[in-house]
């Protein structure tokens, strides 16, 4: 049977992230994931500049993958036709960027197999064993019949967690909050080289999108938010009906202001459906000495369904606070207290922001004002991809110098990647 600090379940970015930084901080990790090599999660295949800070302060390094594409502005068409290009702040570095799932979790993965993590895929999570209350670890069993103790546990396994179901933490037959599809295309046209933004009013408080990766190829979808129950669980998804959802997608890209952005284009494999978890706040990010970070906390972002910057920063969080010791119920909920105090003030604000883009008049007064100067477009590009926390202006305590002249990740002037990843990144 093994030892280690910490067992990681999930190898995805909350998984990795918390692996590499808990090597970084010497303890001794097992990674493992149901999933063999090379699985196709379905997303968006966005980063923001969350993400990237993050991704660089692991020591990723965008060049050695293929489908990697820097983004220095977004075009956002209203729900009324309006076209908005959003631009990013030039020469600081990159602040968006677009990169193929499969390549970033397997380049995620040899991260945390380098950092020496003992990295086991293809394996579950297949629950717990009863190791008494004053045992000095937790006793979890694998799917390939072997046994493991950890003095922690990190839930990284995404919406539809079995740690968490395993703890009894979260509603029942939770299938997140927002439903999202997802097809690659070639196209030909503008889409082939820049990001594009629709909010569809059939759509709203969701919104279609295009992002290029790469030599023609784009990731192109859409996602809308379920109804919830009266017992908090989904119920359905917004106002479309799932026929309706998936008349959307058979029509979305022959939409004629989506057609002449995609130009000539052919579908490249089948298209996928995902649920986004967005109720951080709402579930228990820790118990006894298991920390869930990523989906499996539900943090995707509640306006926009972005999660990976939040999965990244999660995942050293939750390695940080392990790498500071004490007894398991003072790290578990120093853990939990540092997330709270992190997020959910920014996803009160995207959940109520979200509210208003419900409405199609008020999501096009809303856009319209991003429209008004050079200033508020670059500011609200800023905001949108994640280069500030949501509710950074109300949070004092988060301000800094150099905060009106940011810098992005893999700028020139960034200096070479830290070896102690535990600190947050600037």
């Amino acid at each position: 049977m093994s030892v280690v600090d910490v067992l990681v379940v999930g190898a995805g970015p909350a998984g990795a992230s918390a692996a590499v930084s808990a090597r970084r901080a010497g303890l001794e990790v097992m990674l493992v994931d149901r999933a063999a090599p090379g699985r196709d999660k379905c997303c968006g295949d966005g980063l923001t500049a969350l993400a990237l800070r993050e991704l660089e302060c692991l020591g990723l390094r965008p060049e050695r993958l293929d489908s990697w594409m820097h983004v220095d502005a977004a075009s956002v068409r209203t729900p009324r036709g309006r076209v908005i290009l959003l631009p990013l702040p030039g020469g600081r570095g990159q602040f968006a960027a677009v990169c193929r799932r499969t390549e970033l979790d397997a380049a995620l993965v040899n991260l945390a197999a380098a950092a020496g993590a003992d990295v086991r895929l293809g394996i579950a999570f297949d629950g717990f064993e009863d190791s008494g209350e004053r045992a000095n670890t937790a006793s979890i069993r694998l799917s390939d019949g072997s046994r493991t103790q950890a003095r922690f546990v990190v839930a990284a396994d995404g919406v539809y967690s079995s740690v968490r179901k395993a703890l009894g933490i979260g509603p029942l037959r939770y299938r997140g909050d927002w439903h999202a599809f997802r097809g690659y295309l070639h196209a030909s046209g503008e889409a082939a080289h820049n990001m594009w933004v629709w909010f569809e009013p059939d759509l709203l408080p969701g919104y279609a999108w295009s992002f290029p990766l790469g030599d023609g190829r784009v990731n192109v979808g859409f996602g809308v938010p379920r109804r919830t129950g009266g017992n908090g669980a989904p119920n359905g998804t917004g106002t479309l009906a799932g026929s309706e959802i998936a008349a959307v997608w058979a029509s979305l890209t022959e939409r004629r202001h989506i057609a002449g952005v995609l130009g000539r284009h052919e579908p490249e494999g089948p298209t996928r459906a995902w649920p986004i978890p967005a109720r951080l706040g709402d579930l228990e990010l820790a118990r006894g000495r298991t920390l869930l970070c990523g989906d499996a906390a539900a943090a995707a972002d509640p306006l926009t369904g972005e999660g990976i910057g939040q999965a990244l920063q999660m995942g050293r969080m939750a390695a940080a606070a392990i790498a500071r010791g004490g007894p398991p119920h003072s790290v578990t909920a120093r853990y939990a207290r540092d997330a709270q105090a992190e997020f959910t003030l920014d996803h009160g604000l995207a959940r109520n922001l979200s509210r208003v883009l419900a409405h199609e008049r008020l999501a096009e007064l809303a856009l319209g004002a991003v429209d008004l100067s050079g200033w508020t477009r670059r500011q609200f590009a800023r905001w949108m991809f994640e280069d500030y926390p949501r509710a950074a202006v109300a949070t004092p305590r988060r301000w800094h110098r150099g905060m009106a002249k940011p810098q992005g990740a893999y700028g020139p002037n960034i200096g070479p990647v830290a070896d102690d990843t535990i600190s947050s990144p600037s």
